[in-house]
């Protein structure tokens, strides 16, 4: 999700840090590209246009002409201007309780999942004990089955009536009852269509006038594209939104539709799903997006992600045995575990500054599994005495763990240059650790656990 526009947003920023002086004639072909890179990644082109607008004005305003470094300005401009068009200000929810979420969106964009994922979040992260979803797509009765399945899947409450023809009527029959069941938080799911036609929104105003929502979020598909604008708008309108979820962030869609949305109807992105888990759904932060996109990073995502997946216990463990150059193949698995917690190794990579044009794929992402099986085919002595393995327990090794030899043997080297770094740190040679650093980068590159090289 945003690689392209990250790529050549990426590279504007690193061109413009190059300058030394701002004019509107040095300025003007940076803003040239990144307007390109803006249309390229689905971006509307009046969104686009306007950006670019904005941003000359105040790159070329009085207080960055009087700056210590215009060009460090100029990238600032881009970044919160960027951060502005992906929501700036964007507000908690509601702190009514029982509070009444309604979700609506075209069919296939992801409303059903969706539904439980936030009753999920909420539950686990704002405290909420019972929250209740209703089934309100009377025309599927697979999306009706979906929904009960992951509301039973999470400890959700759930009601529905598969024998309704009226959404309205059916959502005020089961909201009474969630009510009723004490419940401190009901998400209506509803219908879509291939179409944001008048029926469709007929409908949304229906449910919506008998369930009086403190909250309207639109779920949309990332890879939505120019479509994105028009849909928003109308959804706006039938029923006025107070934020959006969008969905399928881990794809590879271009995501410009993001920015469009949220410009033309003002309603900020609040959630966003980045996975196929009930677990993959997020907070939205614009600052941090924009961060992502410009390949900054974001260190506080990365941070946070850490804290809800990583076993702090056994992180301490571990680098308490680094610190002592006391670390073997099974602490190496624990950490390869931990690191896997932590989700898909392209989206931990991209948090990371200046990580954020580092290309994995699905060659990469196998290797860790393949790391894993290698230690998982030796015995427990054998990981803790790494020494013992000689070449006929590397080829039993090797066939355990369907690989090669040569594999085997890779991240064994590997192990032993962290260790004998490991070593060095212990005994203060940082000169000899930085050149042995230097030696195993070769290039540039960033290696994954268990060998291999992430190229930019």
């Amino acid at each position: 999700m945003f690689a392209s526009l990250s790529e050549r947003l990426t590279k504007t920023l690193r061109d413009l840090r190059g300058l030394s002086t701002l004019s509107e004639s040095n300025l003007e072909p940076a803003l040239v590209e990144v307007r390109a890179a803006l249309m390229a990644a689905d971006v509307h082109f009046k969104v686009a246009r306007d950006f670019t607008d904005r941003v000359k004005v105040a790159c070329l305003g009085k207080d960055v002409i009087e700056s210590v470094s215009p060009a460090q300005m100029a990238v600032k401009v881009i970044q919160e201007e960027l951060t502005r068009l992906l929501g700036e200000g964007a507000r908690n929810l509601s702190p009514t309780r029982p509070l009444r979420i309604l979700l609506v969106g075209l069919h296939g964009s992801g409303k059903t999942t969706s539904a439980a994922k936030l009753g999920r979040y909420l539950r686990t992260k704002e405290g909420l004990q019972k929250p209740y979803l209703i089934g309100a797509d009377i025309y599927r009765p697979a999306a009706i089955d979906q929904l009960e399945i992951l509301a039973k899947q999470e400890g959700l409450g759930f009601y529905s009536d598969r024998t309704s023809k009226d959404a309205a009527e059916l959502t005020r029959t089961c909201l009474a009852e969630a009510l009723g069941a004490g419940a401190d938080c009901v998400i209506v799911d509803t219908a879509g269509r291939l179409q944001a036609d008048e029926d469709l929104m007929a409908e949304v105003r229906r449910i919506r006038e008998v369930f009086q929502p403190h909250e309207v979020f639109l779920v949309a598909d990332a890879a939505l594209g120019q479509q994105a604008v028009d849909v928003a708008t109308k959804f706006h309108a039938a029923t006025p939104l107070t934020g959006i979820i969008l969905t399928k962030l881990d794809g590879d869609a271009r995501g410009g539709a993001t920015l469009s949305m949220r410009e033309v109807t003002g309603v900020p992105v609040r959630f966003m799903g980045t996975g196929e888990k009930l677990t993959d759904f997020e907070v939205f932060h614009p600052e941090r997006m924009a961060g992502r996109i410009l390949g900054m990073g974001d260190v506080v995502s990365l941070v946070e992600r850490a804290q809800a997946t990583v076993d702090q216990k056994e992180a301490e463990r571990l680098a308490e045995k680094m610190r002592k150059a006391d670390f073997d193949l099974d602490d190496f698995l624990s950490q390869l575990r931990q690191m896997k917690q932590m989700g898909p190794l392209g989206d931990v990579l991209k948090m990371m500054p200046g990580m954020g044009s580092v290309q994995v794929g699905a060659r990469e992402e196998s290797m860790l599994g393949k790391t894993e099986a290698i230690l998982l085919s030796m015995t427990p002595r054998e990981r803790r005495k790494p020494d013992l393995l000689n070449a006929s327990r590397r080829a039993r090794i090797a066939r355990g763990s369907g690989s090669q030899v040569a594999d085997v043997n890779g991240m064994l080297k590997q192990f032993g240059q962290m260790r004998e770094m490991m070593r060095m740190m212990k005994g203060g040679k940082s000169k000899e650790l930085m050149r042995r650093m230097g030696q195993m980068g070769g290039g540039g590159g960033f290696r994954p656990p268990g060998g291999g090289r992430f190229g930019r």
